[in-house]
């Protein structure tokens, strides 16, 4: 490809592939096969439908992918667990990030914010938490990024937030999992005055909020999971947003495994020892309605899904909004719609 003139610069070379338009295919097909457990109070049955499904789709995206956060080890299968092949086998080499269904709770209680997600980043980029699986995690949109520090009081958080957005504590909606283990936070936030959004689960969809100005939530605080915490770094590099961790450790004896294999509970993990490059793909679909996406809706025949793509070189975050004719899809698929 000859290099093109802008304005008597040299500027472009061959566009790289957008493999976060090959990724909602995969999400898409996850939200469809999950959402017919809506309400059914199944979340194993639920989660098996969204892993075959993603799984299948996976094998057909052109990349040689490994997974690094997965749903488990290699004996937990059927899940997608760590470690596991998936695409073709062409390049490019990624690592990936996959949770069929973030927010298997609210799915089989027909609540709100269940939703696919997949992420991936060229090969070592991605954090892997080995077998740590909690984080203390706050996230922010593009208006306050660069302005909190996970280290800092929540009081100075909220105020350096409330500035950056040009307002006060009082305007603030703050998202936490609700979880004892938050009781002094919640506590805390309210005493401040600022708003709370309570959720059961989804602490994807959660993170992805503080940068989804319709959503209404300006910040993500409090301990959820650490897979999630790369999944949700992955989308907001290129949504603008910013997320700090801290691993956590549940146990004595989980902090000094952890210590022996290296891992260090006292740092802070920015978005670079997250997701620590710029060429990451994500793809989200909707099962359930949430402030994030509209969940998968079914009508004779055919099914609509609502879905959120990211690239992260190009910083463009798409909607997606499909239609999709079930019979058809029945007649090229195992995957059951």
């Amino acid at each position: 490809m000859r290099p093109l003139q802008w304005r008597g610069e040299t500027i472009v070379t061959t566009p790289t592939r957008n493999l976060a338009l090959e990724l909602v295919r995969v999400t898409e097909a996850a939200a469809l096969a999950a959402g017919r457990f809506m309400g059914r109070g199944d979340k194993t049955a639920a989660d098996r439908a969204a892993v075959e499904a993603m799984r299948f789709m996976l094998a057909s995206v052109p990349m040689d992918g490994v997974v690094v956060i997965g749903e488990g080890e290699k004996d937990e299968a059927p899940m997608l667990y760590n470690g596991e092949r998936v695409g073709t086998g062409d390049p490019p080499p990624v690592d990936i990030a996959v949770d069929p269904i973030d927010g298997t709770r609210p799915l089989a209680t027909g609540n709100l914010n269940a939703i696919s997600t997949v992420a991936i980043a060229p090969r070592g980029t991605m954090f892997d938490p080995g077998p740590f699986v909690y984080m203390n995690k706050i996230a922010v949109g593009p208006d306050a990024k660069g302005k909190v520090d996970i280290t800092a009081p929540v009081e100075a958080n909220l105020r350096a937030i409330a500035r950056a957005k040009g307002g006060r504590v009082e305007d603030l909606t703050v998202i936490i999992l609700d979880r004892p283990r938050h009781e002094e936070l919640i506590a805390q936030v309210r005493r401040l005055r600022a708003r709370i959004r309570l959720i059961p689960d989804g602490d994807v969809a959660a993170a992805l909020m503080t940068a989804w100005p319709e959503a209404g939530i300006d910040v993500l605080l409090g301990i959820g999971g650490t897979p999630e915490g790369v999944l949700a770094a992955c989308a907001l590099r290129a949504m603008g947003g910013e997320i700090q961790g801290r691993l956590v450790a549940r146990t004595a004896d989980e902090l000094r495994r952890g210590r022996e294999m290296g891992f260090e509970f006292d740092r802070t993990l920015t978005m670079d020892d997250l997701a620590a490059s710029d060429d990451v793909c994500f793809a989200a679909t909707g099962i359930t309605d949430g402030e994030l996406l509209r969940g998968v809706k079914y009508s004779g025949g055919g099914a609509t899904t609502d879905s959120l793509v990211v690239r992260g070189l190009s910083g463009t975050v798409r909607q997606v909004r499909a239609i999709h004719r079930l019979e058809k899809l029945n007649r090229i698929s195992p995957i059951p719609y």
